[in-house]
């Protein structure tokens, strides 16, 4: 295998007024690396010819990475050009007469020996591709892989699909300016660069504890008067902020979370897995404390709230190496299949679940498990409260009423927190008074996989193969080995499972074997000495772009490595995100056209198998350079990116990363010739000051 790519230096400064990044030594060094890059031999997809013409995307060919520039006639190269075009010309007349020639000599061959023949045909038609592409390296030049520029300072915390005050003026109200828009032209074709005086997040689990207040975008007075239960911290020196459990109410969260189990008639939150509760969606979460809390007794808490400009709890969650994403109960639907939580979670989220007649109720009944508890703490439910104040007393009791319509059982209420269980029985809706609550969704309302679609005023989930009750699911971590008739919903058998697991060891460990050297190698080793492992914490934030079975998420967790996994399944592949959940792991469904819903800087590594091969079947509906540039708004300084796909698509990819003035380097996967491992590091650019 070749040896792979050593780190580069750590951290670069720019300044926002000039495009001079680097020092002379450093340039030197560029020169040197782009001279030999350009020297090698790429793939050139055999479609670029076409690029001007071709149907298939609205973008420039040059932003898909697979075209360049036009060709322009009277220019002082022109007569040179002209002379390539008339040679890419002949080769295509060629293959077009060689192809059709062998089209019929197929035929007439008997269907045993075609395998061989495809399979040589392939290989003919990529050193074809390979050789377009050297023509096209002397006829264009340079000119396709001018860098992309990077944002302006005010960009820094930049979400597409994001913009209130662009929501406000186009009417949205009533809490709808936070929803997600995904507008024409919102992307910016910019590399975000990070705040002023911006830190590497400390490593897990430390980070948990202290983050660098410049990481974030938070004011002094949003740090001390966040009003959340589980939203108080305190800063420590200037630098950092170091986060605390404290709250007006309680002691502190592990009281809280005692308090909750208690409850639901448990000893402890240490009893929460027995109990079947593996994973929680904790709205509106904070900072993240409850899920931090509950981290130590292997549960799995995702953080969803609305997008801030400034103070986000997103965005301070994930800094902490916590898992959390913007999501909204406005006015959509939340990109989670029915039936995927055991447990909803809400301290003072500042949600008014009395509001649109119960339909933010409604959406919580359709993502909550059978049997699953959904915890609520608001100063709405205190008794003595409510009864000083007849609003009060009105709107809880719309939400009690509401929420014994939906079939939940009022298991507990103590001071300002009540907790409800729902039903696992669904001949409790047949029992309902008529006319009393929501009715059940039809088939055709009844969809398992919304992508933000409306909220829904009917009961969601009752169709689903997927209805079971969580006492009667295997409990952590027995459950992330489904049984055969679990795998049988999704057309799956157990030794597919078991291979795809296999696979995922191997490839684990092999990403840690290659990382390692690159982590290591400013430090100096003798001779024959091996590369010492990497700390099993150097990650903590991991993104699966196309997740499949969830297999990447069930080898790092098997090799006790210290992370968590957004596992990703693209709205354009096969739908096994419900597999994924029933695992007990957390993911979402996203189409990787559009911004994915988080803040810049979020994640440690970015991981995709297949990805570029799933959206080259779909004819490219968005390019790959936005791919690209949206991996690297999230990831974070020095953070890595590992792609595995085809080697055509893996050339093209290569070509690229140096537009994003990533450092990268292809690997040789010996055990499959048809594909490539790209491994990439994105550098650290520092801003200066203007």
């Amino acid at each position: 295998m070749s040896r792979p790519l050593h780190r580069g230096v750590p951290a670069i400064r720019v300044t926002s007024s000039s495009n001079d990044l680097l020092d002379s030594q450093v340039k030197e060094q560029t020169e040197k690396e782009e001279l030999d890059r350009n020297q090698s031999s790429h793939r050139f997809p055999f479609w670029s010819l076409f690029s001007d013409n071709s149907p298939l995307t609205k973008y420039d060919a040059t932003d898909n990475g697979f075209a360049s520039d036009p060709f322009t006639v009277g220019t002082p190269r022109s007569r040179h050009r002209l002379t390539m075009l008339l040679l890419k010309s002949s080769l295509v007349v060629i293959v077009i007469l060689a192809l059709t020639g062998s089209f019929w000599w197929t035929l007439s061959i008997s269907t045993s020996s075609r395998g061989h023949i495809f399979h040589s045909s392939r290989r003919l038609q990529e050193q074809l591709v390979s050789d377009l592409w050297d023509i096209g390296e002397l006829s264009f030049g340079t000119s396709r892989m001018k860098e992309i520029e990077f944002c302006p300072g005010e960009l820094e915390n930049y979400i597409p699909c994001f913009n209130v005050s662009e929501n406000l003026d186009s009417g949205f109200s009533d809490g709808n300016e936070y929803d997600r828009v995904c507008r024409q032209g919102s992307r910016q074709n910019c590399l975000v660069l990070p705040p002023m005086n911006y830190k590497i997040p400390l490593r897990w689990p430390t980070g948990r504890e202290i983050i660098w207040v410049a990481n974030v975008k938070i004011t002094g007075q949003e740090v001390f008067t966040s009003g959340s239960l589980t939203k108080r911290m305190m800063m420590l020196e200037e630098e950092q902020i170091s986060f605390r459990s404290a709250s007006l109410m309680f002691d502190g969260v592990e009281d809280y979370s005692h308090q909750i189990a208690e409850m639901i008639g448990l000893r402890n939150e240490s009893n929460f897995i027995q109990a079947g509760i593996r994973t929680i969606l904790d709205i509106g979460c904070g900072y993240g404390s409850f899920g931090a809390h509950l981290f130590s007794e292997q549960i799995l808490t995702i953080c969803i709230a609305n997008y801030e400009s400034s103070g986000s709890q997103v965005q301070l969650t994930l800094e902490r190496g916590l898992p959390a994403m913007i999501g909204s109960f406005s006015s959509k639907q939340l990109p989670y299949p029915s039936l995927s939580f055991d447990l909803l979670h809400c301290a003072r989220c500042g949600i008014d679940w009395d509001k649109k007649d119960g339909t933010f109720l409604i959406e919580v009944d359709r993502v909550l498990r059978p049997g699953g508890y959904f915890v609520w703490t608001s100063p709405l439910i205190n008794v003595q409260s409510s009864l000083r104040n007849k609003e009060k007393q009105k709107r809880w009791s719309f939400v009690r009423d509401f929420a014994e319509n939906l079939c939940w059982e009022l298991m507990s209420q103590q001071d300002e927190t009540v907790v409800w269980k729902k039903t696992s029985k669904k001949t409790c809706y047949n029992s309902r008074k008529s006319g009393s609550g929501p009715s059940i969704c039809s088939k055709v309302q009844d969809v398992e996989f919304p992508y933000y679609r409306p909220l829904q005023n009917c009961i969601g989930g009752m169709h689903s193969r997927r209805w079971v009750p969580i006492e009667e699911r295997a409990t952590w971590p027995s459950r992330s080995n489904l049984n055969p008739s679990e795998l049988a919903l999704y057309g799956l058998h157990l030794d597919e499972l078991n291979e795809d697991t296999a696979n995922y060891r191997i490839i684990v460990r092999n990403y840690w074997s290659l990382l390692s050297p690159l982590i290591f190698s400013d430090h100096p080793k003798r001779p024959g000495d091996e590369d010492p492992s990497p700390p099993y914490n150097m990650l903590r934030n991991v993104l699966d772009m196309n997740a499949r079975y969830g297999g990447l998420n069930a080898a790092l967790l098997e090799a006790r490595k210290s992370v968590w996994v957004m596992n990703v399944v693209p709205t354009t592949g096969p739908k096994y995100l419900p597999l994924i959940l029933d695992r007990g792991y957390f993911g979402v469904l996203h189409d990787w056209c559009e911004a994915f819903p988080t803040y810049p800087r979020t994640y440690d590594m970015v991981h995709a198998e297949g990805l570029l091969s799933l959206e080259s079947s779909q004819h490219w509906r968005c390019t790959m350079l936005d791919i690209f540039t949206e991996i690297d708004r999230m990831l974070r300084p020095e953070g890595w990116i590992i792609i595995r796909d085809t080697a055509l698509l893996i050339d093209s990819a290569r070509v690229l990363t140096r537009r994003l003035k990533w450092e990268a380097r292809v690997i040789e996967i010996e055990s499959n010739n048809d594909e490539r491992l790209l491994i990439c590091q994105k550098p650290f650019f520092k801003r200066q000051p203007s």
